[in-house]
């Protein structure tokens, strides 16, 4: 059996578990509370099951993986292209956060100001657009 097989059907048995420790309790608030608190468990779970596993794989890492000898860099721009467009769409992101946010205050104050604050935010945006444009150059390569 593959482990992630045996990682997804533990899951689902503690999943099971949960939903039928949960169906002991008398009062609505009490059931709420108890699942509530078995899938922050089972979360943790999740994510200590991730960590072994991602420990395990970079621990003992694929002989085929292990044997190459060109450099990343020069026979695969893919990752550049995902560095350019994540790292451009998290600042965008960040970006029309902000002015959002002061964009919304400001209407809320002005509403005449309106057209102005929109073209801030559509400007944050661009910087993911940017990003994207970036991306497909260094994939067109």
């Amino acid at each position: 059996m593959k482990p992630v097989t045996i990682v997804s059907l533990l899951l689902v048995i503690v999943g099971f578990a949960a939903i039928r420790w949960a169906n002991r309790s008398k009062t609505p608030r009490q059931t709420i509370r108890t699942l509530v608190g078995g899938l922050v468990s089972i979360n943790g779970l999740v994510v200590l099951l991730a960590l072994g596993m991602m420990i395990l794989t970079l621990g003992n890492p694929l002989t085929v993986l292990a044997q190459t000898t060109t450099t990343a860099a020069s026979s695969d721009p893919s990752m550049g292209a995902a560095l350019a467009t994540g790292l451009a769409c998290i600042g965008a992101g960040i970006a029309v956060g902000i002015s959002g946010a002061a964009a919304i205050g400001g209407i809320t104050e002005k509403p005449e100001i309106l057209g102005r604050s929109l073209i801030f935010v559509g400007l944050a945006e661009g910087i993911a657009i940017y990003g994207l444009i970036i991306s497909f150059m260094i994939l067109s390569r």
